[in-house]
């Protein structure tokens, strides 16, 4: 090979690694900046902490994120709310009953959020939320009012083919949320206060709360007596 084909083979080799770099760059910021948010919050974290975790200059972090405010939010669509899609479709095509359902969500969540870094994204949010009413707003808008509108759909299924009673189902709907926030607290804040001989299993934990869901849920086939112990 000619000298000139040589340095012409390297520069190319080269230019492709940092392509190869560049391309990655959006996505070793976003896993820096969940780090940081989770370890620090919203408000200590700081932009040129992110760069610097992430191996690039700050300069290079505001080319794709003109804001620490515009970072979180890539952040929150990268581990969450860009992912309603999928599992909106997961509940479209699911085969089973509305109980299968629910327990499917419980545990499919812990697997997929709960268990991983992204459940701390909640945990700053409830820390934070009134002093930045934008990433509050921001959040209720891309997260809750999707999860609820998922939750609902989900409620909604059962009554329809008779197998779940709903009192009330805009306050139902917190009735499944509620243990999974307990659990992000366990898991982020409140942990430390628990006794070490009281370990909370979060698998077992949130088979029991949709057992006990369903059973407050679920109609009632002998709806017609009396329960046992009322007069």
């Amino acid at each position: 090979m000619s000298l000139s084909k040589f340095i012409g083979a390297k520069s190319d080799e080269v230019q492709a690694k940092r392509e190869r770099r560049k391309e990655a760059r959006p996505g070793e910021l976003l896993d820096a900046a969940l780090d940081l948010f989770v370890e620090k919050g919203f408000a200590a974290t700081r932009a040129e902490e992110v760069a610097a975790r992430a191996g690039v200059s700050k300069g290079t972090l505001f080319l794709y994120f003109p804001s620490k405010e515009e970072l979180f939010k890539a952040v929150v669509r990268e581990n969450i709310s860009g992912r309603f899609q999928e599992w909106n479709e997961e509940f479209r095509t699911f085969e089973g009953t509305a109980s299968d359902m629910v327990r499917y969500l419980m545990k499919v969540w812990w697997e997929r959020v709960g268990a991983t870094k992204a459940s701390g994204i909640t945990k700053l949010i409830i820390s934070e939320a009134r002093n930045f009413p934008d990433i509050a707003a921001f959040y209720q808008q891309e997260v809750v009012r999707p999860g609820q509108d998922l939750i609902r759909r989900m409620l909604q299924r059962g009554v329809d083919s008779g197998e779940f009673k709903v009192m009330d189902m805009d306050y139902a709907i917190f009735s499944i949320t509620a243990p999974m926030i307990f659990l992000i607290m366990m898991k982020h804040s409140l942990g430390a206060c628990v006794p070490q001989d009281y370990p909370l299993d979060p698998e077992r934990y949130l088979t029991a709360q949709a057992h006990n869901l369903l059973n407050g849920f679920c109609v009632r086939r002998d709806s017609g007596k009396e329960p046992r112990g009322r007069k």
